[in-house]
């Protein structure tokens, strides 16, 4: 049954087509996003979008009690996240405090300060993680610690909820069309000095093509109506699993985290 549900990350890739498919199937959707034109693009075609700035207690706060003000809610999703490329050793402490900030702490607060609404009324919570969270590979640190954060959280949170009412889902992506690309740029250019890094070489060779040079889609890779899919199912389902995996590379790596041993699973991370 279609109920009220609060997305994060709506501005474009996954959170967007979640929006969308959740409004045409009859939910009271409300969206997120950072940025005013977003807001107003969203807010164009017909669905309720608020400012959310997860990296900002006072955001976080402002936005939870005005959702809740304006009637019972049934759903979150957990979507909105940003990367940082770049070696783990060039990655200063204050640009990993950032990711941190919007991608775990940011979304952390939010959820706490609606569980005791779903707690009185039953409700569910869907974090979107990553494939990420499941095998790391080079060049993504940051990100991949922040998902492997998400899942380990999320895996606690799912077992203290049993027997509330209030379902926790874990929904992990591989690679799907979107932005996250391009939107990791100006972070990339804010934080790391590849030029300075011994491995500067390497950047040239590999990490700045792939930031900076147009390229084609990414084998196996999905578009974003295939994470909504599962979205609608964490939302339905009279008994959702406690994860979904989406793409081709999502399902081989969950494997072979359970079954390869770590070199063999360093091997498969380094072809990745």
């Amino acid at each position: 049954m279609a109920g009220r549900v609060l997305i994060t990350g709506c501005s474009s890739g996954i959170g967007l087509d979640a929006a969308r498919r959740l409004r045409d199937e009859g939910w009271q959707v409300i969206a997120t996003c950072r940025k005013a034109q977003d807001i107003a693009a969203r807010q164009a075609e017909g669905i309720d979008c608020l400012h959310l700035e997860l990296a900002d207690p006072d955001s976080v706060a402002a936005l939870a009690a005005q959702v809740l003000a304006d009637g019972p809610l049934d759903a979150l999703v957990n979507n909105a996240a940003f990367a940082l490329p770049g070696a783990v050793e060039d990655i200063p402490r204050g640009a990993l405090r950032s990711i941190f900030e919007a991608n775990l702490f940011g979304t952390h607060d939010l959820t706490t300060r609606l569980i005791p609404h779903f707690r009185k009324r039953g409700g569910r919570i869907v974090n979107i993680s990553s494939v990420l969270g499941l095998v790391g590979i080079p060049w993504r640190g940051p990100y991949v610690a922040t998902k492997f954060a998400l899942e380990g959280l999320t895996d606690v949170l799912r077992l203290e909820m049993q027997g509330t009412g209030v379902h926790v889902i874990l929904i992990e992506p591989g690679p799907i069309a979107s932005r996250i690309r391009e939107n990791a740029i100006p972070h990339f250019e804010r934080w790391v000095n590849w030029q300075a890094s011994p491995r500067a070489d390497e950047y040239r060779a590999s990490l700045l093509k792939r930031l900076y040079e147009p390229s084609g889609k990414d084998r196996f890779e999905l578009p974003p109506g295939a994470v909504s899919d599962r979205i609608v199912t964490a939302l339905t389902a009279t008994r959702p699993a406690p994860r979904y995996y989406v793409t081709t590379p999502t399902r081989i790596a969950g494997i072979a985290r359970r079954l390869m041993s770590t070199r063999a699973l360093d091997w498969f991370a380094r072809r990745s």
